[in-house]
């Protein structure tokens, strides 16, 4: 996901935060899915890792998300001009493109400003000392 940040403090609030849906959509528990991810845990493919910086983005966790992206695009910090409310996830494809990368196609929806909006995104993954990384993204043609 391209440079925008999410509203929210991205800290854990007791057991009430943990024990709530993952924003990623997993409908698993947030303390067991993206949770552990966002303290440090490495991500076991790609597309696990696609979820937990969608949720990141959710919560306002921006350190994770920058964390997480790959030092050779990664920017100094995040675009909070527009701070969207992040709706849902939806992942397309995950495919492995080789034995270190891979790329994930999803869909997210948002609100900015009252308006909904989907950003649509191929993005590309690395893995290094066996952790992954966002790499960078292409945004497919509409209809695409």
């Amino acid at each position: 996901m391209k440079r925008s940040k999410a509203v929210g403090n991205g800290r854990a609030d007791g057991g009430r935060q943990a024990a709530a849906a993952c924003p990623c959509g997993s409908q698993r528990p947030y303390g067991e899915c993206c949770a552990p991810l966002h303290e440090g845990a490495a991500a076991s493919d790609a597309a696990a890792l696609m979820r937990s910086r969608y949720s990141a983005y959710a919560l306002g966790r921006e350190a994770y998300v920058l964390a997480t992206w790959h030092p050779s695009t990664r920017p100094p910090g995040l675009d909070d001009a527009a701070a969207p409310r992040w709706l849902g996830l939806q992942i397309r494809n995950h495919s492995a493109t080789g034995p270190d990368t891979a790329s994930v196609e999803f869909v997210a929806r948002y609100r900015v400003a009252g308006r909904g909006a989907r950003l649509h995104e191929v993005s590309r993954f690395v893995r290094e000392d066996g952790r992954w990384y966002y790499l960078d993204g292409e945004f497919p043609a509409v209809g695409g």
